[in-house]
């Protein structure tokens, strides 16, 4: 088997608050190989966007990598310098952030945003960098990019701010390529335009992508393997099929049974959708045992009073004391 492009191993991200340090997520572990798209998926407040942060080093305090890997093409990331992180992103990873219009500069032209790309990764002059960014316009299917190199954010669209956003992502041909809820501020029909066009690209040019998302049913369908986050932990692993058809962990089978499923008639003109009692707990206030085990339909005594620990699977794992 060959080596993973990108390896989180054991991964801790902690937070200092009040003089305490808290584990806001820990045991992280995970391999994504090249040209994978993998998922990671879990409620807001799981931990998924904090993880995407460590992996692109833009944690910043009160949060910081505690212990464990982030290991990028053989080489350990975790904790390489501020200059190291200038040439890996955007040459070698880039993201999409969830709300494109805090992400891009209000100031410049978006032209000259994804240009900068070219100037700082590729040693290309501003003049080539501006037609390969007209280039980079078109491939993401902006109409007249040769206008809209010189518009600024505010003047685009959502949808058009995201393919910005995409443009910029993938304009050296990174490796891998972090989806942080690429989508959540657009509406349906905007958001399936998104994925196909940031799937369609990244298998283009060979690019793995790392999708960090609540929804299960979005991620299951672009994802090979998927893995499932709670309360800063990686509950449960396993292909994507495997997620749906047979999911092991209690939480897991709350997000499936959560989706809406065409066909179903409604009872009495209308069907309630399922819930997950509760709320994801506080970084400070993690319950003891099983972090799930106060909203677990399923929890015991021992799920209160002992972490699970984890159990292989045949393609993954799950962490859960009533896993069978």
């Amino acid at each position: 088997m060959s080596a993973p492009l990108l390896e989180v191993d054991d991964l801790h991200i902690t937070l200092q608050s009040d003089g305490k340090v808290f584990n806001a997520a820990e045991q992280v572990s995970f391999r994504i190989g090249r040209g994978e798209a993998f998922g990671l998926v879990g409620e807001s407040g799981c931990g998924k966007s904090i993880t995407a942060l460590a992996v692109m080093g833009l944690l910043r305090r009160p949060l910081a990598v505690g212990r464990g890997r982030i290991v990028l093409d053989g080489e350990e990331i975790q904790h390489a310098s501020a200059a190291r992180w200038r040439e890996l992103r955007g040459s070698r990873v880039g993201m999409i952030f969830q709300e494109p219009m805090t992400a891009l500069n209000p100031l410049s032209p978006v032209g000259r945003q994804i240009a900068e790309m070219f100037v700082l990764h590729q040693n290309a002059s501003w003049s080539e960098a501006m037609d390969r960014a007209e280039d980079a316009l078109r491939q993401v299917q902006v109409p007249s990019p040769e206008r809209r190199i010189k518009d600024y954010p505010h003047q685009l669209s959502g949808g058009m701010r995201q393919r910005v956003m995409i443009a910029i992502a993938l304009a050296c041909q990174p490796a891998l390529l972090i989806a942080d809820e690429p989508t959540t501020a657009l509406d349906v029909t905007v958001q399936a335009e998104i994925i196909d066009l940031m799937t369609g690209l990244c298998a283009a040019k060979g690019t793995a992508i790392l999708m960090i998302s609540h929804d299960l049913g979005l991620v299951a369908n672009m994802c090979r393997r998927v893995a499932v986050m709670y309360a800063g932990r990686i509950v449960e692993s396993q292909p994507a099929e495997a997620i749906f058809a047979t999911p092991r962990h209690p939480y897991t089978r709350g997000l499936v049974d959560s989706l809406p499923r065409l066909g179903e008639r409604a009872k009495r003109g209308r069907q309630r959708l399922r819930e997950i009692a509760g709320v994801v707990p506080s970084i400070t206030a993690f319950p003891a045992g099983c972090r799930f085990n106060p909203r677990c339909p399923e929890a015991t005594d021992t799920c209160r009073s002992t972490a699970p620990q984890v159990t292989r699977l045949p393609d993954g794992f799950v962490r859960c004391h009533h896993h069978g």
